[in-house]
C-alpha cells in the first residue's frame, strides 16, 4: 500500500479501534506524556499497527488521533450541555473517554500561552496550535475562567459587576464571537454533512473511471473484432481467385505480417495494461468476498473438493485442503487412496476424508459428492498412477457435466501434459504449473523447444492453445492470463520457496474462483473474467503469507508457517 499522509484518507472502523487500542497502551501514553516531541512515538504506534496488517505511515497514526481527539472534545462539550445527546455523534467516545479520563486535564490557559506547543506537553502530539486554540474557544464560550498565571493578581472575584470593572474594555475576539453564535448542534451537521459529501464524490469519481476503463476496452474488443475479420476477408479472396504460386507467396507473406501485428497488438495490451492494474484488481477481488452474517449456515461459503493424496503423498491434499478452510470455504472434502486417509485424517479433524479414490468404483463414489460440491482441485499429492489417473480425468469429465470451476495442478498437469482435451477450452477451468510444469505443457502442445526469453508470449500463446483457458505461471512475478491479456502479480513475497507453497494456492483459488463465478452470476462482477480475477487474489495471498512467514521465520519457514499467516494476510488483502 502506498503512503498517504492526507488527511481525508479513509480508515475503517476495525483499523480505527485497533489503533486506538495500541494508542492507549499504558507504556505508549507514558511516553506521550513525558515528552514534547515525540515523533518516535508514533513510529512506534505504526510499527504495532503493521504488525496487526494496517500499513500506516506515523503521521497518518497522529493526524488520526487528532481527528479522534477533536470529535470527541466536541462530543464532550454537547454532552455537558445537550444531556448526553452529542454521546453518539463520536463513534469511538466510550474508547476515547476510558483512555483519556487517565490523563491530565485539559489546561485552557496552556493553550493561550504555549500556542503550537501547548497540546504537545498536555497531549504529547506534534501539531500546531490549530486545536488548542479551538479548545480554548470552546471553554471561553462557556464562561469557563482560564487559570491565573504567574504575575497576575489571585484576588477572587466577589461579583459579575466587580469582575466587570477590574477587567479593560475591548472588543471581543471576532473569532470567539463567530463560535459563539454557532451552537454545538449546528457545527456538528456541518461536520457530518462534509464529510458524507467527501465520501460521495470519491465514490462518484471511481465510478466514472471505472465506466470510462469499460468503454475504452470496448473499444479495443471492437477494433480487434474488425481485424480479425478483415483476416478472414483476405482468407476467403485468396481461396476463391486461385492465384498463381508467386502471386499465392506474396499474399501468404503480407498475411503473416498481418497476423504478427494481431498478435503483437494483444501482447502488447496485456504487457502495459498489467502494470496499472494491481490495485484495480485488488479491489475486483475484495468486490467478491461474501460477507459474514449470521443468516448465513454452514456450506453456503463454500464446499470444495480436493483430488488427491496416496501413500506416497499425503501433505499435499492437506495443505490445500486446510488452505481453504482459513481462507473461507466452510467444509473441506479429501477424496484420496485408502492408504492414505488414515494419515491425512491425522493431520486435522478439520477435514472430511474419503478414502475411495483407489477403490474399483472410485468415480461412482465420487461423483455421489459432486452435486454438494462448489469447486474442485485437482492434482496435489495425485500422483502418476494410471488408475489414479484415469479416475481424475473422468472426475473432471464429472464436474464439466456440471460446470464446477476446476483448479489443476501438480500431478494433475502431468494428466493434462498427456491428454489436454480433458480441460481445453473448459472457460472455468484454471491451471497453476510452474516453470518445468509450463514448460513441458507448452512443449507438449507446440511440439518445439520454448523460447524461455519471453514469458508473457509463452503464457499467451498456451492459454490461447488451450481454448482460453486461465493460466498462471507461477515464478518471480505470477503471470495470469485467458489469451487476451496478461496480468503481473508482484505483490511481495521472499526468497525462500519450501514444498507446498502451490498448494496453499490451489486450495486458496478453489475457493476464490467458488466465490468469482458467484459474484458474476449474481452481476457483481461484470466486464472481467472471473477466474483471472480469482487467480490474482490466490496469487497475492500466497505471497503475502509467504513474505509474513518470511519475516517470522526466515530461512526455516515452512508451508505450516504460511498457512498460519493466512487470517492477518487476507484481512490486511482484502478485509482492510
Amino acid at each position: 500500500m502506498q503512503a498517504n499522509t492526507t488527511r481525508g484518507f479513509l480508515w475503517s472502523d476495525v483499523e480505527t479501534r485497533t489503533l486506538l487500542n495500541i494508542w492507549g497502551e499504558q507504556d505508549i501514553q507514558a511516553a506521550l506524556d513525558g515528552n514534547f516531541r515525540n515523533s518516535f512515538v508514533y513510529r512506534d504506534v505504526s510499527r504495532r499497527l503493521g504488525a496487526m496488517g494496517f500499513e500506516r505511515t506515523p503521521e497518518q497514526c497522529r493526524v488520526r488521533i487528532k481527528s479522534l481527539k477533536r470529535q470527541y472534545l466536541l462530543a464532550k462539550e454537547g454532552n455537558l450541555r445537550n444531556n448526553g445527546q452529542y454521546h453518539k455523534i463520536c463513534k469511538f467516545y466510550d474508547t476515547m473517554e476510558r483512555i483519556l479520563s487517565n490523563r491530565p486535564a485539559l489546561d485552557p490557559q496552556e493553550f493561550i500561552e504555549s500556542g503550537a506547543g501547548a497540546e504537545e506537553a498536555v497531549d504529547g502530539l506534534e501539531e500546531d496550535g490549530e486545536d488548542a486554540q479551538d479548545v480554548y474557544s470552546e471553554n471561553a464560550s462557556h464562561n469557563v475562567s482560564p487559570l491565573p498565571t504567574s504575575g497576575t493578581s489571585t484576588r477572587p472575584q466577589n461579583s459579575c459587576s466587580q469582575s466587570a470593572s477590574n477587567l479593560p474594555a475591548r472588543t471581543p475576539k471576532r473569532a470567539r464571537k463567530r463560535r459563539a453564535n454557532f451552537p454545538m448542534e449546528k457545527l456538528m451537521e456541518q461536520f457530518l454533512e462534509q464529510s458524507a459529501q467527501a465520501e460521495d464524490g470519491f465514490y462518484r469519481m471511481e465510478e466514472q473511471r471505472l465506466q470510462a476503463e469499460d468503454r475504452r476496452r470496448e473499444a479495443e474488443h471492437a477494433r480487434e473484432l474488425h481485424m480479425l475479420q478483415m483476416l478472414g476477408q483476405m482468407f476467403s479472396s485468396i481461396s476463391s481467385s486461385r492465384p498463381e504460386k508467386t502471386e499465392l507467396k506474396r499474399h501468404c507473406f503480407f498475411i503473416t505480417l498481418f497476423i504478427s501485428s494481431v498478435f503483437e497488438r494483444y501482447y502488447s495490451l496485456g504487457s502495459t495494461s498489467h502494470r496499472g492494474m494491481d490495485d484495480d484488481t485488488l479491489s475486483l477481488v475484495k468486490n467478491i468476498v461474501p460477507p459474514l452474517t449470521s443468516k448465513k449456515h454452514k456450506g453456503q461459503d463454500g464446499r470444495i473438493g480436493i483430488i488427491g493424496g496416496c501413500q506416497d503423498y499425503t501433505g499435499a491434499p492437506y495443505f490445500a485442503a486446510i488452505s481453504a478452510l482459513k481462507v473461507g470455504a466452510d467444509l473441506s472434502h479429501v477424496f484420496c487412496t485408502k492408504d492414505a486417509a488414515t494419515v491425512i485424517k491425522s493431520y486435522s479433524p478439520e477435514l472430511i476424508v474419503h478414502p475411495v479414490l483407489d477403490s474399483p468404483n472410485a468415480v461412482e463414489e465420487i461423483e455421489k459428492w459432486l452435486p454438494r460440491l462448489h469447486g474442485l482441485v485437482v492434482g496435489p499429492g495425485l500422483g502418476r498412477e494410471d488408475l489414479l489417473l484415469k479416475t481424475a480425468k473422468e472426475v473432471i469429465e464429472k464436474s464439466k457435466a456440471r460446470d464446477i470451476p476446476i483448479v489443476i495442478d501438480a500431478d494433475g498437469l502431468w494428466l493434462v501434459t498427456q491428454q489436454p482435451a480433458v480441460i481445453q477450452g473448459y472457460q472455468k477451468g484454471i491451471l497453476t504449473p510452474n516453470f518445468m510444469e509450463f514448460t513441458r505443457l507448452y512443449e507438449s502442445l507446440h511440439h518445439e523447444p520454448m523460447d524461455s526469453s519471453d514469458h508473457q508470449r509463452n503464457v499467451m500463446q498456451l492459454s490461447v492453445a488451450m481454448g482460453n483457458l486461465t493460466l498462471v505461471l507461477k515464478g518471480e512475478q505470477d503471470l495470469i492470463t485467458d489469451g487476451s491479456k496478461v496480468i503481473s502479480c508482484s505483490v511481495e513475497g521472499s526468497g525462500r520457496r519450501c514444498g507446498g507453497q502451490g498448494d496453499l494456492l490451489s486450495g486458496s483459488l478453489g475457493v476464490l474462483a467458488h466465490w468469482a463465478h458467484a459474484a458474476s452470476a449474481a452481476g457483481t462482477l461484470r466486464s472481467v473474467n472471473p477466474s483471472m480475477v480469482a487467480a490474482f487474489g490466490a496469487c497475492s495471498l500466497t505471497r503475502q503469507c509467504n513474505s509474513q512467514a518470511f519475516q517470522r521465520h526466515g530461512r526455516s519457514t515452512t508451508t505450516t508457517d504460511m498457512i498460519q499467516e493466512i487470517g492477518t494476510a487476507f484481512k490486511k488483502l482484502f478485509e482492510s
